[in-house]
This record gives structure tokens, sequence and C-alpha cells, in this order.
């Protein structure tokens, strides 16, 4: 079931990609606001409440529907429900609507237009970026993105799944990512302050339940791109910034592209990047993602099999 809810969903996914402003990732959004303000009261024990309903209670309402759906309809109204919390969790066109835009205008010629969309998407200073610095930081940002849209969901889904509890992985993932951008997002005048406690539990929370995933992702580079060049990047960043998840995934990507990133050391192996990456990381992506997708379908055939 779980091979052919993914499989939909980003065939789904592909067709009809879901709006910016959307009432599934805007009633998210809402429902953190709200436990924040409730619940959030500076102590860490509240942080971890606030963390813990915000977060894991709607991945318990899922799992319930799930099974509610599987005894009273059906397996067939379970792959539906599946399917349309994936669609709502994992995809590339949440995102890669930017990254066409600042390519397009690569290759176009217009640097300054590129440096507008990429300031606009990052919400950094991007005035005074030369080219291979606007290359770099949208190979780093797609990657990241792509990683925590795609790869991360399929990981905490494969796994939750396989345990029985439908969809809830791929909430509980998302739900844990935002809120740890949430407590960290710079604050206007009516926002509600996350507390100091929260801001760090969300992130220790985040940077274990993404460790994992990251090195799901850093493996399906290396296996999709230059192997030796990708695990030796990442072994490296391993033994300098261990724990660092991000850099996991980003220093696999340098190796398996041979493209310099901001993870590795200016003197060491790689290219500039240059807009040619750009493709080599579309590629790369859809190589990794077409390698998981067989990888579901052998593991639900052996099941069946057996």
């Amino acid at each position: 079931m779980s091979f052919l809810a993914i499989l939909f969903a980003l065939l789904l996914e592909q067709a009809r990609p879901l709006q910016p402003s959307n009432p599934v990732h805007n009633g998210a959004r809402a429902w953190v606001r709200w436990v924040i303000r409730t619940f959030d009261a500076g102590q860490s024990m509240h942080g971890w409440l606030a963390w813990m309903l915000a977060v894991w209670l709607p991945g318990v309402l899922v799992c319930a529907l799930h099974w509610l759906l599987v005894w009273s309809v059906g397996w067939a109204a379970a792959v539906l429900w599946n399917i349309a919390i994936l669609y709502s969790t994992l995809g590339f066109r949440q995102f890669s609507h930017r990254f066409t835009e600042i390519r397009d205008a690569l290759n176009a010629g217009d640097e300054e237009l590129a440096r507008q969309r990429l300031a606009a998407w990052m919400r950094i200073d991007a005035s005074t970026l030369p080219r291979s610095e606007i290359v770099r930081h949208v190979i780093e940002f797609s990657v990241l993105n792509a990683h925590r849209h795609v790869f991360g969901v399929f990981v905490w889904y494969s796994l939750l799944a396989a345990l029985g509890l439908g969809p809830a992985g791929a909430v509980v993932y998302r739900l844990s990512e935002f809120l740890g951008r949430y407590v960290h997002r710079p604050l206007k005048p009516s926002d509600h302050p996350a507390s100091d406690a929260l801001q760090a539990n969300a992130s220790a929370a985040w940077s274990a339940m993404d460790w994992l995933p990251a090195r799901v992702t850093a493996l399906g580079f290396a296996f999709v791109g230059s192997f030796e060049e990708a695990v030796e990047s990442w072994r490296q960043h391993e033994a300098l910034f261990p724990g660092d998840s991000n850099g996991v995934v980003l220093a696999a990507t340098a190796g398996a592209v041979n493209v310099k990133l901001g993870v590795q050391d200016q003197g060491g192996a790689g290219q500039q990047p240059q807009p040619a990456h750009l493709r080599a990381v579309v590629g790369l992506l859809w190589r990794s993602v077409v390698m998981w997708m067989v990888f579901l379908a052998l593991l639900s055939l052996a099941r069946l099999l057996g």
C-alpha cells in the first residue's frame, strides 16, 4: 500500500500541485500558532507539551482515521486517505517553481532578476552575489527542500506505515520541520514569540527526527551519483561537524555532482557552481526518487509473495 500511495501522490502532485496558500497548510500554520499561544508558558516541560501537541496529536488523529476507514469501509478508502495525506505533505512542486524561475533567468543572462528571485525565495540580501554564488545558493536550498519535502517524508511515512500507523509519519515529520522553522521565524509586531525553551526543544526534536532521513537521502545521492566522491565528502563533513544533518545532505550532493558547496573547504575537490550544475542536480534528485520507488516496489512485492 505504501508504494501505491506514494506513487499516486507524486503523480497527482505533478499534475495539480498545491498552491502556496492552501487550506491544508494554512490550517497547519493556524494549529501550530494556537498551540504555542495556549501551551507555551516558558518552561521546558511546557515547551515539550506544546511540541507534542503540535506535532504528534495530528499524527495520532491521522492514524486513527486511517484505521477507522480500514475497519468501516475497507483498504481502498484507507489508500485514498494515505494518498490525500501524502499529496499534502510531499512533492517537488511545492518549491520547484522558484528553482525554475531562477534557472531560467540565469539561462537568459539576467543575473539581476535571478538575484531578485533568490532574495524573495531565501529571504536574504542577494544584491551583490556573483553568478557562481547564486547557483550555489539555489543548489543548496533546492536540495534541502527536496530532502524535507520528498525523501524525509518517504522515510518517516514508510517506517510508521510498516508499523501499522498509516500516514502518521508523513504528518509528524512535516509538522516537526515546520515547527522547528516557525519558532525561529522573524517576528512581526503582532506575532506571539515562542519561548527559549520551546525553541530549544523544537530544534532538538527536529535534529533527532531528521538524523536518519538525512543519511538515507545522502545514501541515495551516493548511489545515483558519483558514489566514492559522495561518500568521501559525506565522511569528511561528518568528521568535522558530527550531527549536522543538513551538512551531510549537502556534502553528499557536492560529491555526487562534483560541485563545490558551502559545506566544503574552498580548496577541496569539485568545480565552482555553474548553471549546468542545476541540470545535474535535477537529474540527481529524480534518479534518487526512481531508485527509492523501485526499492519500495520490491519490498511491497516481497511482502505479497511472502
